[in-house]
């Protein structure tokens, strides 16, 4: 199969790295949001960090990363457990949301990205699918003009089981009106690979922070 080749550069490091998208025709094209569409991954890990420095938490990048995808309540329930802390997972999520929201001016787009879903728009239905909450995703959207590209936006409020279970795609294909096998996703973590893979979708990994050459 051949494939076409998308370079993405992220301003934080200015380097291109390639991206491959199938040659072949596909029903519908669903995205991840933070660090597919918008290069916010570090401005949410600037916000994670101011929200859990009062609580004496600590969330290492590599681990931030890794964990890339997971919704924030989550997470909070992850460190608690690693952590022996019994931080409020909804008031912590409320507040770290807050926070990543004071950033919102710094967000920028991951261009080619959105260049393939620009091109796409208004021929093929689109729809992100995001581990962040409604509030955030919809913002950050905003932020970037490009919120109106989608036929639909789901959510972490929006599915019972987060990535790496197939819940988020599943749900987008069935709000599109599209059979999950046409879809394809496009994700820059691995926990978003193997979501996409687990609801029977091909998947474009967009490189990310923890991988650039």
């Amino acid at each position: 199969m051949l494939a076409r080749f998308f370079f993405v550069k992220r301003k934080a490091s200015g380097q291109d790295r390639a991206m491959q998208i199938p040659d072949r025709d596909f029903t519908a094209y669903i995205f991840d949001c933070d660090g597919t569409l918008a290069d916010t991954m570090g401005l949410h890990y600037e916000a994670w960090k101011m929200a859990l420095e009062p609580h004496g938490a600590d969330l290492p990048e590599d681990l931030y990363y890794s964990w890339g995808g997971r919704p924030t309540k989550e997470i909070i329930e992850s460190l608690n457990e690693m952590q022996g802390l019994f931080m409020d997972p909804v008031e912590l999520s409320r507040h770290k949301e807050g926070l990543y929201h004071t950033l919102l001016p710094e967000v920028s787009e991951i261009a080619s990205v959105v260049a393939f879903a620009r091109s796409m728009h208004g021929k093929k239905p689109l729809a992100v699918a995001s581990g962040g909450g409604r509030k955030s995703v919809t913002a950050t959207l905003e932020g970037l003009g490009i919120l109106g590209l989608f036929d639909a936006i789901v959510t972490s409020e929006d599915y019972a089981n987060g990535k790496p279970a197939p819940d988020p795609y599943l749900t987008a294909a069935r709000l599109l009106g599209v059979d999950p096998s046409g879809c394809l996703v496009f994700e820059d973590t691995e926990i978003g690979r193997q979501s996409a893979h687990a609801a029977g979708m091909e998947c474009v990994l967009v490189p990310a922070p923890g991988t650039r050459g």
